[in-house]
């Protein structure tokens, strides 16, 4: 079945077609989850209350750009309004504490599974912002909206969270000279 077949099935609550979107799209959505959560169980969750909303509002899908790029929205919105319920604090920085820098030769040896790794080490806030910015592309400005806090926090978060991988990063560097 072509991809625009099997929405238009999942349009009419086709379990078989239901399946073969989740077939086709569980692992890359579950690696998004996975950036967003704490362990393997939180991503599952997030995930599974990922696909109950794509195949709920489907039906809503324009056929306009990305069919993967409109799940993966949806998969990231689930995985915030899941994280929303455990109240993560997001703290503010000094304007001192921005100033960092990263060693070329640290993240030029680093495989894709170590980089994810080091960045799921990250304290919620840290990472939550990280991804958003990083991976997903979205501003300061859209983070603030869709976590609630203020586009300076967000920035925050970011310099933090790139703190905190240096420092990761510089471990990795003295382990592997």
């Amino acid at each position: 079945m072509t991809e625009l077949e099997i929405i238009k099935g999942c349009i009419r609550q086709n379990s078989t077609c239901q399946r073969l979107l989740y077939e086709q799209m569980a692992g890359k959505m579950f690696t998004v989850c996975l950036r967003y959560a704490n362990d393997v169980m939180e991503a599952e969750d997030m995930m599974q209350e990922g696909f109950v909303r794509v195949f709920t509002y489907i039906y809503q899908f324009k056929f306009e750009g990305s069919f993967e790029g409109w799940v993966r929205r949806i998969m990231v919105n689930s995985a915030l309004k899941y994280l929303q319920k455990k109240k993560i604090i997001f703290s503010e920085i000094k304007e001192s504490d921005t100033a960092f820098s990263l060693h070329y030769y640290s993240y030029s040896h680093l495989e894709e599974q170590e980089l994810l790794k080091l960045i799921s080490n990250l304290p919620d806030g840290y990472r939550i912002v990280f991804n958003l910015y990083v991976i997903e592309g979205y501003s300061h400005e859209e983070i603030g909206q869709m976590l609630h806090i203020q586009p300076s926090t967000s920035r925050s978060q970011l310099v933090k969270a790139r703190k905190m991988l240096q420092k990761q990063l510089i471990e990795l560097e003295k382990i592997a000279v």
